[in-house]
């Protein structure tokens, strides 16, 4: 068995957000093959209990705190230098000297390397002999091109110089790797018109689901009060993306969807709710829960599912879980995005607030009909991981 050395942004354990869901399915696979030698952040102190998980799984690793405002301090230089704030972000010498020892012990065959925020710890001529794989997931450098977007002033300007400079190292990963994986066939396409010079070393490996732990048929106790009809939106709350499609589901979709059915209740659930969140926890109507135990019973006794989503990059978790648990869901068009559902067979898709009115009541009074059996059927047929990672051996293999 060889050696792979395997470096993430945050710990692949649990498998609770969109990221480390990715993240640990492609750690336990490798880990049949390989002997894994795994460096890690941990953002969240509730994260450190499951270090035995991965000492189990892995011949080494290295688990470090990632401060939030030391990184951001870290990052100031880079404004000077010209480099992306993403890099120093992530970038700590205690891992760059557990990774050199590594590579000086072990000699590692080969390397995983998860977001380009880390993807620089295995660059340079010391790497040349190891055949590397660079999981990008999405091309992050146009997210922050897209958040630009809806900013002003000082913010407009460092997101937008962010995404210019982020897409000049993410063009040099890819042409220093031997491989680059995106999460969708649409970033891998954008990727391939941003950094034309690797488009034959740029693939996609989408994501999937885990069919047989989001399975309906388990039975769930229903964590709401009687009497509300649950309308549910699940994902981490810090997330940009989520905040902003929680907080636009309220304004200008809740109000309406009330006005038809005046028991619906929306719920936000996930973890580490934005201060703007918790307030907003506080209308009518709404409830944001923050972290808890279990996201299935949410799901499974949800009226209906929604996926909100204005800003969105890649294959959306959220509604691949809510299709796995037969629930009835309504996504925005970037909601949808790199998922190969059919409009109206498998699940509902709205956009503007009068649509998600409209598709949201309608499933509440048709419940939905088969509209879950066949979003269920859709994702254990073509979502599950194995048939999703079936190429990741190739990658490091060819």
């Amino acid at each position: 068995m060889e050696d792979l050395i395997y470096i993430s942004q945050r710990i692949p354990y649990p498998p609770n957000k969109g990221d480390k869901i990715r993240s640990w399915n492609a750690l336990v696979r490798l880990a049949e093959r390989y002997r894994i030698h795994l460096g890690s952040f941990i953002d969240d102190p509730v994260d450190w209990q499951h270090e035995p998980v991965i000492r189990d799984l892995c011949e080494s690793h290295l688990l470090l705190p990632l401060d939030k405002t030391r990184c951001r301090v870290r990052s100031l230089p880079a404004l000077l230098t010209g480099d992306p704030l993403t890099i120093p972000y992530f970038r700590d010498a205690r891992l760059v000297r557990w990774v050199e020892g590594v590579r000086e012990r072990v000699r590692p065959s080969r390397a995983y390397t998860f977001s380009s925020g880390v993807a620089g710890y295995v660059m340079g001529p010391a790497w040349s002999g190891t055949r590397r794989v660079h999981d990008m997931v999405d091309v992050d450098s146009d997210k922050w091109t897209q958040y630009a977007a809806g900013k002003s002033g000082v913010s407009r300007w460092i997101y937008d110089r962010e995404g210019r400079k982020l897409l000049a190292f993410e063009r040099r990963v890819a042409a220093e790797y031997d491989t680059t994986l995106f999460v969708s066939e649409y970033e891998t396409d954008l990727f391939r018109r941003l950094a034309p010079e690797s488009a034959g070393k740029v693939h996609a490996m989408r994501n999937g689901v885990d069919g047989a732990f989001f399975d309906p048929a388990r039975g769930y106790a229903d964590p709401y009060p009687a009497g509300v009809e649950p309308v549910v939106l699940t994902g981490t709350m810090d997330y940009w993306p989520n905040v902003d499609a929680a907080l636009w589901f309220m304004e200008h979709v809740l109000p309406g969807l009330v006005a038809e059915r005046p028991t619906v209740h929306f719920y936000v659930v996930g973890a580490n709710p934005t201060r703007e969140l918790v307030q907003a926890g506080s209308r009518p109507n709404v409830t944001v829960t923050g972290r808890v135990d279990d996201v299935r019973p949410y799901i499974a006794h949800a009226r209906v599912v929604v996926a909100p989503l204005r800003i969105a990059r890649g294959i959306q978790n959220k509604v691949l879980e809510g299709l796995a648990m037969a629930r009835p869901v309504v996504a925005s068009p970037l909601a949808l995005e790199g998922i190969q559902a059919e409009p109206g067979r498998d699940l509902v898709v709205a956009d503007a607030p009068a649509e998600f009115v409209a598709c949201v009541a309608r499933l509440m009074r048709d419940g939905g009909g088969a509209l879950g059996d066949r979003g269920r059927e859709l994702v254990l047929r073509e979502y599950g991981w194995d048939a999703c990672f079936a190429k990741l051996f190739d990658y490091f293999e060819s």
